[in-house]
């Protein structure tokens, strides 16, 4: 390959510890998955081939899976099948290297031209798979220690310094680092010293053509939701970090300052327990008792394709009011479904949310502040329906793509030239 053919023909995708095969909204899986299984159908269309190599976590999974037209799934045997929490996979580090280097190994030297990692326990895997093989390592956070353990929520604990440590590593060693928004590059540089100029920002994308506004009765109708209910929706993992129990005491409020609201509220949770949440399972539950609302609050395992579709148009507002978001990609869907969206004045949710136009930001988790801000929603609906649309319409997974197909090219062209750069 020379330096005027610089377009990558395989790139090796690290997500060592959630599989893109798997459902978003519960346990590791989230917002990435969907992040790895869009980006890579995109890159497949332009001719890039794409391998993912995730963790096997059954021995009933096949080693291969084709996801989708020039995009295969590999099940790396790495520790026991079951039982492992991702916070139990530092300690797999050298098994999960062990077997992508085995994978490769299978292929003719020279099959990969990029390895792309995402989150930080790949870049670990990532790291020594680029120095091995020789090629650029492109790697992307989706979340930083550093910027979470500035603002931990009630009943979650601090990222470990061995995850700080590990982020730094690849930080220095990575030939790229992706960012989702120009906030999070500005982290990168200040909290993690990285190099500007290997900074790229590249903005997460939304199915436009799948996630599009409909009509909202025949959504409820199919949901089983009144056509005339006040709907919140929190789509995400139940985890004290996506604080769905803010929502719950806010749409308490909202009771208390309007009484007449009990006979039309439905306030619907759509996720699983995640990370901490795993330690109180019917946490959301107990709260909804203790707040006196039980009857009002409707939980609903995860779901995507039509149904979280139909969640999103059968919504009045969608709220998101994570502690931290490197970009928030719930807030994106339901903008394209012109839903407006209330969300924490946090992170990669300033970029996502257009204040006061696509929805609104709300400082803080306080109650009142939240109430307030979801009967505004509610009431500017139709203004702010209008206002996400046009929002969301700014964002799409091809852009993506390109972003970080221009991302690699930059990547191996830097590679090729260090020995130019030498001679001379």
């Amino acid at each position: 390959m020379t330096l005027a053919s610089v377009r990558p023909r395989r790139v090796a995708v690290l997500s060592v510890h959630t599989s893109p095969l798997e459902q978003p909204g519960t346990g590791d899986a989230g917002g990435m998955n969907v992040y790895v299984v869009e980006t890579s159908k995109r890159l497949a269309e332009r001719g890039v081939e794409v391998e993912v190599l995730t963790r096997a976590t059954s021995s009933d999974l096949p080693p291969v899976v084709e996801m989708a037209p020039g995009v295969t799934v590999r099940h790396v045997t790495a520790g026991p099948f079951e039982g492992l929490s991702k916070e139990d996979l530092p300690a797999q580090l050298c098994a999960l290297t062990s077997g992508v280097l085995r994978a490769e190994a299978a292929h003719e030297p020279g099959w990969y031209d990029v390895v792309h990692s995402h989150y930080w326990l790949s870049g670990q895997v990532g790291w020594l798979a680029s120095e091995r093989w020789g090629v650029p390592l492109v790697h992307t956070a989706h979340t930083l220690a550093k910027v979470k353990n500035l603002a931990v929520a009630d009943g979650d604990a601090p990222e470990p310094l061995r995850r700080v440590v590990g982020e730094q590593q690849v930080v220095e060693a990575s030939d790229r680092l992706v960012a989702n928004t120009s906030e999070e590059a500005r982290q990168l540089v200040d909290l993690y010293d990285a190099e500007a100029a290997r900074v790229v920002t590249v903005a997460p994308g939304v199915d436009l053509e799948h996630f599009r506004p409909g009509e909202a009765t025949l959504a409820r109708t199919m949901l089983g939701v009144p056509p005339h209910a006040v709907v919140l929706l929190f789509v995400g993992r139940i985890q004290p970090l996506k604080a769905p129990d803010v929502l719950l005491h806010a749409a308490a409020r909202m009771l208390t300052l309007d009484p007449s609201l009990r006979e039309r509220l439905v306030v619907a949770v759509v996720g699983g327990p995640s990370g901490t949440g795993l330690l109180e399972p019917t946490a959301l539950q107990d709260l909804a008792h203790a707040l006196g609302i039980a009857d009002l609050v409707r939980l609903e395992m995860p779901r995507g394709g039509d149904r979280l579709r139909d969640w999103y148009r059968a919504a009045d507002v969608v709220a998101v009011p994570s502690h931290n978001e490197s970009f928030g990609l719930v807030a994106l869907e339901a903008q394209a479904c012109g839903t407006p969206v209330v969300a924490t004045d946090v992170g990669g949710l300033r970029t996502t949310v257009r204040d006061g136009v696509s929805g609104l930001l709300v400082p803080g988790h306080g109650a009142d502040a939240w109430a307030a801000a979801l009967t505004r929603a509610v009431a500017s609906r139709s203004a702010l329906s209008a206002g996400a649309l046009a929002h969301a319409a700014g964002f799409s997974w091809s852009r993506t793509a390109d972003g970080l197909l221009a991302t690699y090219r930059d990547a191996i062209g830097d590679r090729l030239a260090m020995p130019l750069a030498v001679a001379r």
